[in-house]
């Protein structure tokens, strides 16, 4: 999706209410704006993102953080749900959930070479 983040997070912690930009491109190589708010902060323990305008119909995304022997677990759980009813069912299944798959394995394997993990 050639996700790149427009806004500076440089030494800014994290905070309810937080906006975050972005410009993905989910479609046929067309770049689109995607805003994001952070609600709901816990520090070490979890964060949630909301869309506040882009791509999706609805996106809520809970990222939670838990102390393992080894270092820490990261659990996604994302609702989502694609615009224009049927239409957005069929792009669903030709290659959104291929997409959103592709994003997280990435993020995985980045995560784990950064921290080496097993």
């Amino acid at each position: 999706m050639k996700f790149k983040i427009l806004t500076d997070l440089s030494g800014e912690r994290m905070y309810a209410g937080q906006i975050i930009n972005y410009i993905v491109t989910p479609l046929l190589n067309i770049p689109m704006r995607w805003t994001t708010e952070i609600k709901h902060v816990e520090e070490g323990q979890f964060f949630v993102d909301e869309q506040r305008f882009g791509p999706y119909a609805f996106w809520h995304h809970k990222h939670f953080f838990k102390a393992v022997e080894d270092g820490i677990e990261l659990t996604d759980i994302v609702d989502y749900a694609l615009p224009l009813g049927p239409l957005g069912r069929l792009a669903h299944w030709l290659f959104v959930k291929r997409q959103l798959d592709y994003i997280f394995n990435f993020r995985f394997q980045k995560l784990e070479k950064m921290f080496g993990g097993k």
